[in-house]
C-alpha cells in the first residue's frame, strides 16, 4: 500500500486579482481509472437526531444543509472539492506526517467526507473550519482513500474560501493548525505549509507536541510543518512550483480565471498530469468568487473528466431551480453493492463511469494522437471553452436578479454541448 503523491489546491486575493474578486482553483490527481463525478445537492432540513452516513461511518445530522456543487471519486460520500450556496470554496490534500501510522486505517471521517461536510453546514470560511475541526476532534480521521484499498490512510491539508479571506487548515491525526489569508496567494500540496504563523490551533497542540518530545519551547516557536511534517522532495517541489506560478502571473494585478487555468495546466511542474500517470489529474476545478455586496453572482467551472490540458472548463451558478446534466454524474449501482454499506470494494472494481467521461476517454485518445484528426478536435474545444468564457464574462459583468432564470441549465448544456462535440 502507499500514499499518492498528487493534488493541489490555490488561491488568489485582492490586491492580487482583476477586479478585487477571489480566485480559487484545484486539480484533484487520483488513482488511474477512477472516476469524478459532479453533483449538486439543494439546500435541505433534516428532522431532530438524523445521522448522516459518510463514506465510511455515520455522524450527527444538522437542522438545515447548504445548496453544494462537488467534485467527487464516484465511490465515495464526500467530495475532493466544492463550492456551496454562500460563495464558500474548499479543496483537500493527503499529507504525510509523523502521527501517520497504522490506527489511521480504522475507518473514521476521510478528509473528502469533512470537505463536504463543510460546505454543506457553513456559511463562511472560518464556520467551514470550525466544523471540520470539530468534526476530527470528534471522529478523527482514517480508513482507505481508495476504492482498490491500495491506497493507505492519511492524514489531511485543507484551503477554505469564502467572499473575503482564506484560511489553510492543517492536521496531524486529530491535532491541527490554522493560517488565515487575507491577501495576496497562497497553495497547499502533499506536504505540511504551515511554520510559525499560526493563527489558529487546536487547544492542545503546544502541550501535545511538548509532551512527545516533538517541541522544545526553548528551541523557539513552535513550527507547524517542521514539528509534524514528514516530508517527501517531490511533493515539496511541487509545492513550490505552484507558489512560484501564483507569485509570477498575479505581480501585475490582474490574476483571474485564464491565470488559473494555466495554472491548472501546467504540465513541467506536474501540477497538472495525463492519465498515463499513476496519480492523474481526475477533475479540476475553477471559483470566481465576488465580494458579498457586488451584484455579480460567484460562478465555478468543473471538467468532471480527467486532464484539464485536454478538458473543457464548465461554469455553474447556484440559482433557482438549477438543473446539472446527469451525463457528468456516475451511473447508481443497486443498494446491496454499494459500497457506503458493505465491503466488496477492495474485491472487485465497478464500472462507474459517467456518459461525458466515456466521451471524452474516446476523444482523449484522438487529442493526443499524432494525426490531424486530433489537433482539429483539441482546437475545436479550445475555441469552444474560450467562447464560453468570453460570453460567461459578458453575461455575468451585465447580471441582474432577472438574469437567474437564464443560468439554470447553464452547466447541464455545456455539459451537453461538449459531448456533441466528441461524438
Amino acid at each position: 500500500m502507499d500514499l499518492p503523491t498528487s493534488c493541489d489546491t490555490f488561491v488568489v486575493l485582492p490586491p492580487s486579482t482583476a477586479q478585487g474578486f477571489i480566485v480559487f482553483g484545484k486539480n484533484s490527481n487520483r488513482p488511474s481509472g477512477e472516476v469524478q463525478e459532479v453533483v449538486y445537492f439543494p439546500a435541505a432540513d433534516y428532522p431532530a437526531d438524523s445521522k448522516i452516513q459518510c463514506t465510511y461511518i455515520e455522524v450527527e445530522q444538522v437542522p438545515h444543509t447548504h445548496s453544494v456543487i462537488l467534485s467527487k471519486p464516484a465511490w465515495m460520500w464526500g467530495a475532493e472539492m466544492g463550492a456551496n450556496e454562500y460563495g464558500v470554496c474548499i479543496g483537500n490534500e493527503a499529507v504525510r506526517t509523523k502521527l501517520n501510522g497504522p490506527e489511521d486505517d480504522e475507518e473514521r471521517l476521510l478528509g473528502s467526507d469533512l470537505v463536504r461536510l463543510g460546505l454543506e453546514r457553513a456559511t463562511t470560511a472560518l464556520d467551514a473550519l470550525k466544523v471540520i475541526t470539530e468534526l476530527l476532534d470528534k471522529y478523527g480521521q482514517g480508513g482507505p482513500c481508495s476504492e482498490s484499498g491500495h491506497i493507505n490512510s492519511y492524514h489531511s491539508s485543507f484551503l477554505i474560501v469564502d467572499r473575503s479571506e482564506a484560511y489553510v487548515l492543517e492536521t496531524a491525526g486529530k491535532y491541527w493548525a490554522a493560517e488565515h489569508i487575507t491577501s495576496g496567494h497562497r497553495n497547499i500540496s502533499n506536504t505540511l505549509s504551515i511554520g510559525t504563523k499560526i493563527d489558529l490551533m487546536h487547544d492542545h497542540l503546544k502541550e501535545y507536541a511538548q509532551s512527545s518530545g516533538l517541541w522544545d519551547p526553548n528551541q523557539g516557536d513552535l513550527n507547524f510543518c517542521q514539528v509534524f511534517g514528514d516530508h517527501n522532495e517531490t511533493d515539496t517541489k511541487r509545492f513550490n512550483c505552484g507558489k512560484n506560478l501564483l507569485s509570477k502571473l498575479s505581480a501585475s494585478g490582474e490574476f483571474g480565471i485564464s491565470s488559473m487555468l494555466t495554472v491548472l495546466r501546467d504540465s513541467d511542474s506536474e501540477i497538472c498530469r495525463g492519465p498515463v500517470h499513476t496519480y492523474p489529474t481526475a477533475s479540476s476545478q475553477v471559483s470566481v468568487i465576488t465580494s458579498v455586496n457586488s451584484p455579480r453572482p460567484c460562478c465555478h467551472w468543473f471538467t468532471g473528466t480527467p486532464d484539464p490540458c485536454h478538458s473543457i472548463f464548465k461554469p455553474f451558478i447556484f440559482c433557482p431551480k438549477v438543473r446539472i446534466s446527469p451525463h457528468i454524474q456516475s451511473p447508481k449501482i443497486p443498494e446491496e453493492e454499494d459500497p457506503a454499506k458493505i465491503q466488496p470494494r477492495f474485491q472487485k472494481t465497478v464500472d462507474r463511469s459517467h456518459v461525458l467521461y466515456r466521451y471524452h476517454q474516446r476523444a482523449y485518445s484522438v487529442m493526443t494522437g499524432d494525426g490531424d484528426e486530433g489537433e482539429e478536435l483539441c482546437k475545436t474545444m479550445q475555441e469552444l471553452e474560450s467562447k464560453c468564457l468570453q460570453d460567461m464574462e459578458r453575461f455575468l459583468d451585465n447580471f441582474t436578479p432577472e438574469n437567474y432564470s437564464d443560468a439554470a441549465d447553464l452547466f447541464k448544456d455545456i455539459v451537453e454541448s461538449e459531448i456533441k462535440f466528441y461524438k
